[in-house]
């Protein structure tokens, strides 16, 4: 069967109150040109629809190319999903015959549709690049793929073309899953995949005859370690990735064993990355991890820890010691020094945090001592702090985030331990004249 052109699609879609048959309280929404808003990928173009009479909005997604079962598969997919409750997928109706079109590519004049819930969000790549310098939100993003990761591995279905351009990030930071021309579910077993998937995702060696519940395994683990390698080192996208993908490609899956990504990260100090190279080589060595458990997929929440930033909210409800340093009134966390004539300052014991900008322009300070409670330290937590010439960074810190130490002139020593898995940008910076 042919099918329309997108443009011809267009033409339709604006007067969609005649040419739905079921359909025809929806409108198309327009961007600020006056065209439907809408996106196009292999097999269709998604138009962005609202319900005139409750303001609901929709995505209709209009077929261009055909796709062998495509009917059927559907059908049975629905059915399926029907007994699903997962904020991890939309809820679809596929409608045979439901849009009047005048194409010049075939005879025919009504063409299907599939409806779905309208997703408010943007695609995992997009969200990845806008968000590249936001550590928080990286490892957010690696946190919540690892959660929709143990929820998928243990179903009876898959998903069949898991990559980013289908994973939608709502604006909450959650996860969607969209695209569910590949799809699995019990109901087809024996049958041969509709489509393979985006070969930097899939196994090198799948074929149309691995269509089962585990076509998704090796397409989870490579994107799960991409994104805690992105969150630890959000460098690697520009060195390793490309537009069209995240850090490992085909050729990668094709040659693993001169993989120069895994041989520049693994094995490495972080048990958790070494857990998910680990899966990573057993799936491409074993096609599946259908006998490796779904929690070994787990990464660690963000949110559990303390947070580096400073609310004003943080700042009315302080406790200030005689030095006129300010602590979070349960003294986990150093919010800031008021003082700026402190030479020398023991934090106190049971700290976790040395908020963001803490010591900033403290120009005459010399000495730091930091317990050995303090996890992180936050973004340019000891900038200009121009007098400071010798610090310990004690074992219990993972993390120095960006410009820690810009503009230290005479830091002299400085003391980082193996604990310390990630230095952020400019942290050791001084301007030059």
């Amino acid at each position: 069967m042919n099918y329309p052109l997108i443009s011809e699609y267009v033409e339709a879609i604006k007067l969609a109150e005649d040419n739905f048959e079921e359909l025809n309280y929806l409108r198309p929404v327009l961007d600020s040109d006056g065209n439907p808003v809408m996106s196009s990928g292999n097999f269709a173009v998604v138009f962005k629809m609202q319900d005139v009479q409750s303001g609901k909005l929709y995505a209709v997604r209009c077929f261009h190319r055909e796709q062998a079962g495509r009917a059927e598969s559907y059908k049975l997919i629905e059915e399926e999903l029907n007994n699903v409750s997962s904020p991890y997928l939309v809820s679809f109706r596929y409608i045979e015959r439901e849009l009047f079109v005048d194409s010049e590519q075939t005879k025919e004049t009504e063409f299907p549709v599939l409806l779905m819930d309208w997703v408010e969000g943007v695609t995992l790549d997009k969200y990845l690049r806008e968000h590249i310098t936001d550590k928080y939100a990286l490892e957010m993003l690696a946190y919540n793929f690892s959660q929709l990761a143990m929820w998928l591995m243990p179903q009876p279905f898959a998903h069949g073309d898991l990559k980013p351009d289908n994973i939608l990030v709502r604006n909450d930071g959650s996860l969607v899953l969209v695209d569910y021309d590949g799809m699995f579910i019990p109901a087809m077993q024996g049958q041969t995949a509709r489509e393979i998937g985006s070969p930097d995702f899939r196994h090198p060696q799948r074929t149309e005859d691995d269509f089962n519940e585990r076509i998704d395994d090796f397409s989870v683990i490579s994107i799960l370690l991409s994104l805690k390698l992105i969150a630890m080192h959000p460098e690697y996208l520009d060195e390793y990735g490309a537009s069209d993908r995240l850090l490992f490609s085909a050729n990668d899956y094709a040659d693993i064993a001169n993989c120069q990504l895994l041989k520049a990260v693994f094995p490495s100090e972080d048990t958790e990355l070494n857990r998910l190279a680990s899966l990573f080589l057993l799936c491409h060595s074993a096609k599946n991890l259908a006998n490796v458990s779904f929690v070994l997929f787990s990464v660690e929440n963000p949110q559990e820890r303390l947070s580096t930033k400073v609310t004003s909210e943080d700042l009315a409800n302080a406790w200030v010691d005689e030095y006129g340093v300010e602590y979070s009134q349960d003294r986990k966390r150093l919010l800031r020094c008021t003082n700026q004539k402190i030479i020398n300052y023991m934090i106190l014991e049971g700290i976790e945090v040395i908020c963001d900008h803490a010591f900033i322009n403290c120009t005459v300070l010399k000495g730091i001592t930091i317990p050995n409670s303090v996890v992180s330290i936050g973004k340019g937590a000891f900038e200009e702090c121009s007098a400071l010439n010798n610090i310990t960074i004690p074992y219990s810190i993972s993390l120095i985030d960006d410009r820690t130490f810009r503009g230290c002139a005479d830091l002299k020593i400085i003391t980082i331990p193996d604990s310390v898995t990630s230095i952020g940008k400019d942290t050791f910076f001084l301007q030059r004249l």
